[in-house]
């Protein structure tokens, strides 16, 4: 629960304290006293976004801190000991200090340690809900009132389950709707698929030949420098007119007369002896590899023109040469579904039946929960709602269901508030019936009661009285 709120530089705000007791606190005021200030000072406590423009004129930064009273075991206390940020001393009291700064930059700290915007959001949701002016008008929104009664009674996995049965039956549906455009295709498109295919199977590209034909290619294409370069580089090495390895060994010659004199030529005769042996296994690999080259002229005109006709397919489709073998697959399904459609459709069919039932089963399931919940959640508003000025109001929440309902997401119930305000006045849709200040206090009821089990431990209502 909010204990103490502190601002400092906050719009209109020079410095306030504000301390709340236990039990219902209400502020009240003129317009443009304030009040709506400390709504926003709250909101930035529990991570809302933040204005520059909310900072006080003439200040470098606004200042907002906001004390919890916190229960064992509830959301927040579980969520600061996951991020270790509980106060050993005091682990019933949470401090969250968040500072603005004029040039639109915010810090934010859970008990003295900083944490981000990310975090602080998800701290403030189990901290504090705010509900704003406008919540008594989406309240008369068929969807919001659905999820009114969901939220308040109705379990996650039941309405997940449906979600999930619904969302397999859109993706059977879209199979066999892609079955079926591809059964009706023009013969003469058919035809041309026949063609291609044909075109790409006559081009028989095996998985990795475009990789070793390149490389082939590359090979053949340089054919004179290899040759001439290479033979030329194993004379440097050895065999040639003052090669490297006669240099090493009129080296070694020299080295072998030091040696005696000083024993500090040793170690540099053994390195030139292992020079020699390695300039001389050079010279071997050399032609080894010239002895092996097989530099046909004949093999790389047949290379290119292979290699020309794998490209001009390729251009031919619009695509990458090594994408020609995936599209040969693509063609071949393609044809195949189209071959055997029928057999496949008989089985699309069956599995989107089997579908349609699923999500009908799970429907049903979502119906039952949802009239349980509607029956504890009207009675829960009448009773809420008769002390705020309406002795005899009544509140229901109708059911309708659409046995022969589409598939959605949501099931097959449409969800409706009713309400009577006075006795012997029969209870009719609350978007119709209600006045303005009938409906802000059918609003802030629902809120209460629906809001019954948050984890949420302090409310706040921003003129929940409108229009009374």
């Amino acid at each position: 629960m909010l204990k103490t709120l502190s601002i400092k530089n906050l719009a209109v705000i020079d410095a306030l304290e504000l301390d709340c007791g236990a039990g219902f606190t209400a502020l009240t005021g003129e317009t443009g006293a304030g009040k709506s200030i400390l709504i926003d000072a709250i909101g930035l406590a529990i991570g809302l976004r933040a204005d520059a423009a909310l900072v006080r004129s003439g200040n470098d930064r606004a200042e907002i801190s906001a004390s919890f009273d916190l229960a064992a075991g509830t959301p927040a206390c579980d969520w600061l000991a996951a991020q270790e940020m509980l106060d050993a001393d005091e682990p019933e009291l949470l401090v969250i200090r968040r500072v603005v700064y004029a040039e639109g930059r915010t810090r934010a700290f859970v008990n003295g340690a900083p944490v981000n915007a990310g975090q602080l959001r998800e701290l403030g949701e189990t901290l504090v809900e705010i509900f704003g002016q406008s919540e008594s008008q989406t309240l008369l929104r068929s969807a919001t009132q659905r999820e009114i009664l969901d939220d308040s009674g109705v379990a996650i996995a039941t309405r997940t389950a449906v979600a999930a049965a619904a969302s397999a039956y859109a993706q059977a549906e879209r199979a066999l709707e892609r079955l079926r455009a591809a059964g009706e295709r023009d013969p003469a498109q058919l035809e041309f698929l026949r063609f291609q295919l044909g075109e790409l199977e006559a081009l028989g590209l095996g998985d990795d030949e475009l990789e070793q034909i390149e490389a082939e290619h590359r090979l053949l294409a340089h054919a004179g420098r290899l040759l001439s370069e290479g033979a030329q580089a194993q004379e440097l090495l050895y065999g040639g007119e003052n090669s490297v390895y006669d240099q090493l060994g009129r080296i070694q010659s020299l080295l072998d007369g030091l040696v005696p004199l000083h024993e500090g030529f040793q170690g540099v005769l053994d390195a030139t002896e292992s020079a020699l042996a390695q300039i001389r296994e050079a010279a071997d690999d050399a032609r080894r590899v010239l002895d092996r080259l097989d530099l046909d002229p004949e093999r790389l005109a047949d290379v290119e023109r292979r290699l020309g006709a794998i490209h001009d397919l390729a251009r031919k489709h619009r695509i990458k040469p090594d994408e020609l073998n995936t599209r040969l697959a693509e063609l071949r399904e393609q044809l195949a579904a189209a071959g055997d459609a029928a057999g496949q459709r008989a089985e699309l069919e069956r599995a989107l039946a089997a579908a349609l039932q699923a999500w009908r089963d799970a429907a049903a399931r979502l119906s039952a929960e949802r009239r349980k919940a509607a029956k504890k959640l009207g009675d829960a508003v009448t009773a809420r709602v008769r002390p705020l000025g309406m002795p005899n109001a009544q509140f229901a929440v109708v059911i309708e269901t659409d046995a022969e309902s589409a598939p959605r997401a949501y099931g097959a119930d449409s969800v409706r508030f009713d309400f009577s305000a006075n006795p012997g006045q029969p209870l009719r849709p609350l978007a119709r019936v209600a006045s303005g200040g009938e409906l802000s206090r059918v609003s802030l009821a629902i809120q209460v009661a629906a809001m019954s089990k948050t984890s949420a431990p302090t409310m706040i209502f921003d003129e929940v009285d409108a229009g009374i």
